[in-house]
This record gives structure tokens, C-alpha cells and sequence, in this order.
């Protein structure tokens, strides 16, 4: 009689890990230990990263920990683009960076996860020098305020954060291509 029940939860205990392991793999995560989690789902939402330096300030979806190792997780909604966007690279970018500045460890790299698919992007320091001398060009224009519309797409646009002051933004009317 022992012997068929411990069977059963051996069973059952395979069963839940295969589950877990799923699970895990749907959700774009690497393994590890997720240290950081801008997702209500896990608990209360974590305060952003900084850096002074940069005055910039980040939410990753996701910093997990491997084998002592940082890595951002950036989760898309969306289908993945065939061309991954540049907006998506140096957003990543700058959850690498500023997890760096924080915790100490620089990220070898950062995955972006979409809905069919995950890429991982390496954080090299040329993508790094590049991402400050974006924002270096983002911050002079921002004073000009004079910065040209990147896209045709009436849904980025009503998720703009320049909305209010935009004289540039789309209506219904115009086109909704990317």
C-alpha cells in the first residue's frame, strides 16, 4: 500500500516540475533568481534604478541573477518585429547600464522577449557609448524642442509622453504602420 502511493507522488512531483519548467520557459525568463521585478504579479512594484550621472531613471520588467551575473528582461506585448526597433535596443541598454551602476555587476547582456519570441542582446561597450551619445543628442533636442515625430503610428503617439505639448501628433485619420 506504501509502495503505489509514494509511485503517485513521484508522479505528481514530476508532473509539477515539468509544469514549472514550462512555465519558466513561456515567460522569456533565464534561469536564475529574479532580484528585481517591475510586474504587480510578483508583489509590490520596485523603485526605479538610477543614476545620477545620466539623470536617467528605469523600470526593467525583470533582473534575474545567474551564476553572478545580472540580466535585464525587457517583456513585449507585441509579435516581434522583423527588424528588432532601436527604441527597444537602448531601452535594454539602459537597464543594462543602469543595473551596472547599482548593483555593481555589468550585464553580459539583456534579453528582449516578445510575444513569439526572445532575442538577447549583447551589452558591449560600444553599445554603451552609443547609448550615452543618444542621450546626450535626446537631451539638446529636448531644450531646441523642436524634435521631429519618429513614425506614422496614431497609437504610439497617444502613448507619448510629449503628447500635451506635441505639434506634431497624429489623429485617427492618419496612418497606423510602425
Amino acid at each position: 500500500m506504501i509502495v503505489p502511493i509514494a509511485l503517485l507522488f513521484l508522479l505528481l512531483g514530476l508532473i509539477l516540475l515539468w509544469l514549472t519548467y514550462r512555465r519558466q520557459k513561456a515567460s522569456g525568463l533565464p534561469g536564475g533568481r529574479v532580484i528585481y521585478t517591475d510586474t504587480r504579479g510578483w508583489g509590490p512594484v520596485e523603485k526605479p534604478l538610477y543614476d545620477a550621472d545620466l539623470n536617467l531613471t528605469g523600470k526593467p520588467d525583470y533582473l534575474v541573477e545567474q551564476a553572478g551575473q545580472l540580466i535585464p528582461v525587457e517583456v513585449k506585448s507585441s509579435q516581434a518585429p522583423e527588424a528588432l526597433y532601436d527604441s527597444h535596443i537602448y531601452q535594454l541598454a539602459a537597464y543594462c547600464y543602469l543595473a551596472h551602476v547599482t548593483y555593481g555587476k555589468r550585464p553580459p547582456y539583456g534579453i528582449l522577449k516578445y510575444a513569439n519570441r526572445a532575442y538577447a542582446i549583447d551589452y558591449t561597450p560600444e553599445l554603451e557609448t552609443s547609448l550615452k551619445a543618444l542621450l546626450v543628442e535626446m537631451r539638446q533636442c529636448e531644450k531646441m524642442k523642436e524634435v521631429d515625430r519618429s513614425h506614422e503610428s496614431v497609437i504610439r503617439c497617444q502613448r507619448c509622453g510629449y503628447r500635451s505639448i506635441c505639434n506634431q501628433k497624429l489623429d485617427r485619420g492618419a496612418s497606423t504602420a510602425a
